[in-house]
Formats: structure tokens, C-alpha cells, sequence
């Protein structure tokens, strides 16, 4: 082949894909600034809508994402590539890529859920999949929690998203139980009146609703009343554990027993 010869070749070869060429480098261009302008256009629309700031990178990411890989599948049909066998090759990858991280995946999709729908915030306290602690950080596929003794816990959004889950800080309010007990034979109208006493003066325990004080069980050794009070949330450990501590010394100073399981051994010796 001569050198005329390849001119023309190459000739010819510009004349047939040099449009195709040029209209691809174009199309490439022009839609890669497309899907900028779109870009901006989803992010400020997620904005307006009050969508979560955690998850915004991600939506923009998966929008921007489809966008490029339409764009890369128009320019390549443009050049005259057959696209048939490249997609169905692209779809079976996907498929062996969603099956081996479909724990992954699950994971995700229940981040996002997550963060859409808000069952809970970071500073909540929650109980789930048996660990309860205050949540640290709300990330797209775990959710960390610090329990009260400072230990991490981390939980995928999986099974987070569908499991039950108590959330205690949603209300800002909490009703505390105590179940106090006094013995047989001692007066219950004075062991009211003390345990009234006591939640009259701790000032942390609402009047409304009033405080329920109220006999719950003739029990085996004691009898038990159920006190039921409300308080702001923030106070309901405080208001617990120093009620016990009122309740035993001021029992004492009263002549009211707290009774306890105990039990009688006689010894009957043979004559």
C-alpha cells in the first residue's frame, strides 16, 4: 500500500467518523455541564425540602451518578459501539455485585430510611437490638451509640431501620415507677402519707399529672404500693435512684418496716 493509498484510507476514515467523533466530544462537553447545572438544581431542591444535611451527599451522589453513566452510554452509542452486549455485561456485573454486598446494600438503603424518616436523633436515647445508649453519630450504614458506662456500640441501619425500637427521649416528659413495699401490720395510711410527703417535697416531680400512690399487690412478705410520678426527662434518673435512698432512711425514722425475704429454720432435735 502506497502512501496515497493510506491518505485516502485515512481520508475516507475522518469523512466517515470525524462527525461522529466531534458530535461525541460534544455531547460529552455539553453533558457533563448538563448534569452540573442538574446537580445544583437537586441539592438546592433537597435544601428547600429540609432533607437531613447527612444525607444530602449522598442523594447528589446517586443522581450524579446515573446522569454520568447515561451520558457515557449516549456517547458511546454515538461512535457507533454496539451497546447490547456492554449493558447486559454492565447488568450481570451489577447483579454479582448486589449479591454479594446485599448485607451492604441493606445497610444503606436502611440509612437512608433512617435519616428520612428521623425515628431518632443524635443526643437520643434508644433501646435496640438489645443495647441501649445515647446516639453519637447517625451514619449511612451503621448508627453508633455510647452506652452510660462510655462504651461504643455500633448497629447497622439494616436491621435498625426494621426492628422495634424504644426511643426515651421523643417526649419531654417521663413517668418514673417505684415499687415500694412496708410489712404486715404496719399502718398504710401513714406509709401514704410519707411517700406523699416525699414527692411533695422534691420539687423536680411535676404536680400535673399528680403523683398515683396506690396499693398494687398483698405480696409475700409485704405490702406494696405502685407510685407513679411525672417528670421533665432530664430528671428521671435523679428523681429515681435518690427517692429509693428518701424512702429507706425516712421509713427508719418513721417505725415503718421495708421487710425482705427471710426464712425460718426450726431444729427439731430427737429425745
Amino acid at each position: 500500500m502506497n502512501t496515497e493509498e493510506i491518505i485516502d484510507q485515512m481520508t475516507a476514515m475522518a469523512v466517515l467518523y470525524g462527525p461522529k467523533l466531534i458530535g461525541a466530544i460534544l455531547v460529552w462537553i455539553i453533558g457533563g455541564l448538563v448534569i452540573s447545572v442538574l446537580n445544583r438544581v437537586v441539592k438546592g431542591a433537597l435544601t428547600k425540602a429540609g432533607t437531613d444535611p447527612s444525607l444530602m451527599p449522598f442523594l447528589t451522589g446517586i443522581v450524579n451518578g446515573l446522569l454520568r453513566v447515561m451520558l457515557v452510554i449516549t456517547v458511546l452509542g454515538m461512535l457507533g459501539i454496539e451497546m447490547t452486549s456492554f449493558i447486559a455485561i454492565l447488568g450481570a456485573a451489577g447483579l454479582a455485585v448486589g449479591l454479594a454486598m446485599s448485607g451492604t446494600l441493606q445497610n444503606f438503603a436502611g440509612g437512608v430510611m433512617i435519616l428520612l424518616f428521623k425515628p431518632f436523633k443524635v443526643g437520643d436515647v434508644i433501646e435496640a437490638q438489645g443495647y441501649t445508649g445515647s446516639v453519637s453519630q447517625i451514619q449511612i450504614f451503621n448508627t453508633i451509640l455510647k452506652t452510660p458506662d462510655n462504651k461504643t456500640i455500633i448497629i447497622p441501619n439494616g436491621g435498625l431501620s426494621t426492628s422495634s425500637m424504644v426511643n426515651y427521649s421523643t417526649e419531654p416528659k417521663r413517668r418514673v415507677d417505684w415499687t415500694i413495699g412496708v410489712g404486715y401490720g404496719d399502718d398504710l395510711d401513714k406509709a401514704r402519707a410519707v411517700i406523699k410527703r416525699l414527692c411533695d417535697e422534691d420539687a423536680r416531680i411535676l404536680k400535673d399529672p399528680e403523683v398515683v400512690i396506690a396499693v398494687s399487690a398483698l405480696a409475700d412478705s409485704s405490702v406494696n404500693f405502685a407510685v407513679r410520678a411525672w417528670v421533665n426527662a432530664p430528671d428521671y434518673w435523679g428523681v429515681y435512684f435518690e427517692m429509693n435512698e428518701k424512702v429507706y432512711k425516712t421509713f427508719g425514722a418513721e417505725g415503718l418496716n421495708i421487710p425482705f425475704p427471710q426464712m425460718d429454720v426450726h431444729i427439731h432435735k430427737d429425745s
